[in-house]
Parts: C-alpha cells; structure tokens; sequence
C-alpha cells in the first residue's frame, strides 16, 4: 500500500484500519481525500492479508462532511465539471460499500454531510453517544444525493424524510434508533464493540464472508424473488464444493476449528 497525503492505512493482526487524517479540519473531505478512499479500498479488495477494513477519523472527529475551499471550487464549476465531481464522490461510496472485506466504521465527534456517505457504505456502524449527525445539505439549497442511497438504505424513506429534510442535528442515540448506526456507546465503549465484532468476524471464512457481501448485495440489487431461487441454489452449491467450505464442514464434524481462525 503506498502512502496517502490525506488518508493514513494502518495494517496491524489482519486488520486495515483506514484512517481519514485532516484532524486540522475535521477530517473534510476535498476531492484529494476523495480519491485516495477510492484507491485505498480498491487496494484493499485485492489484499490477501487483510481481513477487515476499518474506517475511522484522526482528531476530534470522524467528517465534518466537505471541505470549504472544496465548496468554494464545487461554486465555481459548471455542470459538466459538476457531474464530473460527483461521479467520483458517488463512486468513493460505492468503492466502500462493495468492498470484499467486512467494513467497519468507528465514528466520534460530528458526522455532517458527505460523511454519512461514508459511514452508511459500511457493514457495521458503531458510534460514541457524543456524535454530532447532520444531513446539512438542505441548508445550502442543495440535497444530500450521492449518499441517498446507502443512508435510505439504512434508514428507510420517512426516516431519509426526517432527517433530510430538516437538515437539524441529532445525537448517537437518535442515530442508532433511526438506524443509521448498528450502536450508540459511551466512548470508552467504542473500542471493546469494535474487538467483539472483530473477534465475531475473524472466526468466519474470509472467501464465505466475500461470498456472503455479494449474496447480499445481489438479493437486493439485481435479483428478483423468482431469479435468486437458481441464483442462491448455485451459490451454495459452488461454496459446499469450495476449498474453504469442505474444510469449514470437515472441522464441524471433527469438532475442531477451521485453519482460518489459526
């Protein structure tokens, strides 16, 4: 993995930690950040040692969403330029939500914007109480789309309604009730939800777990009812023959654990 200006990887016991690292600002995002989130992930696809993709912020908070001096840029574009910029930001987003590897994002101090994009991509959402969540888009007479539709994913229409189109701020404990996160904890929470998660996730197969994203993502993006039955019955025909599936049945009935978790 090559060195980032505006993202820091850290590679430690089969855990990529992504850290987003403007702590001077936050952590906003310019278009800089942007692209080295799309290489870093697209990086971390192909990585055979890493086994799970954290996402976190340096400083005092996770995203403050946009960088100003981006913002003032963005002002200036037309609409091709425009289209152009957001293609990039939709496919930062998309990069992490169909990363191969479980993705976690450990979120603290304000997620605004942009940044619930980013958070809302990942499998697991784990944040402290304090988080300050806000879909400010609406506030700049513009709306919060390239993140639409993970965020609606997670929270549903009313909810998107809720949130979106008042622009207000809200807390963990609202965050996690609308679902935007999996938990709120007390911060010194944060990191023992993180290791029990971790721990839950080193104990499966990392091709199962890379199989299973694609299942979910197919069940509801691209299949309908009627398609995913051949579609679900090829896969777990293809996993049950697969190296890693014989060996996960054969240490089941010889009552040991699998070789992954070694």
């Amino acid at each position: 993995m090559k060195n980032f200006e505006n993202i820091e990887f850290v590679l430690e016991n089969k855990i990529g930690t992504v850290w987003l690292n403007r702590p001077e600002i936050h952590n906003a995002m310019n278009a800089e950040m942007i692209g080295e989130i799309i290489d870093c992930f697209e990086q971390i696809n192909g990585m055979e040692e890493v086994r799970i993709a954290v996402l976190r912020g340096r400083g005092k908070s996770f995203c403050a969403g946009a960088d100003l001096n981006y913002m003032k840029s963005i002002a200036e574009f037309g609409f091709e330029e425009n289209y152009q910029d957001s293609l990039k930001l939709a496919n930062c987003f998309n990069v992490i939500y169909t990363c191969k590897k479980p993705t976690i994002a450990i979120v603290h101090g304000a997620a605004i914007g942009g940044a619930n994009g980013l958070l809302a991509a990942c499998d697991f959402v784990y944040c402290d109480d304090e988080t300050k969540f806000a879909f400010a888009e609406v506030k700049l007479g513009i709306a919060p789309a390239t993140i639409s539709p993970y965020v609606v994913k997670r929270i549903g229409e009313f909810g998107a309604r809720d949130l979106m189109l008042t622009g207000r701020r809200f807390l963990g404990k609202e965050a996690e009730a609308h679902g935007l996160v999996n938990k709120s904890l007390s911060g010194e929470a944060l990191d023992e939800q993180l290791n029990l998660t971790v721990k839950f996730l080193m104990s499966s197969g990392p091709d199962a777990m890379a199989a299973c994203k694609e299942l979910i993502y197919n069940v509801f993006n691209k299949h309908d009812f009627e398609s995913s039955l051949d579609y679900t019955a090829r896969l777990i025909a293809e996993l049950r023959a697969s190296d890693e599936g014989q060996e996960g049945m054969a240490s089941f009935i010889e009552k040991r654990k699998p070789k992954w978790t070694e």
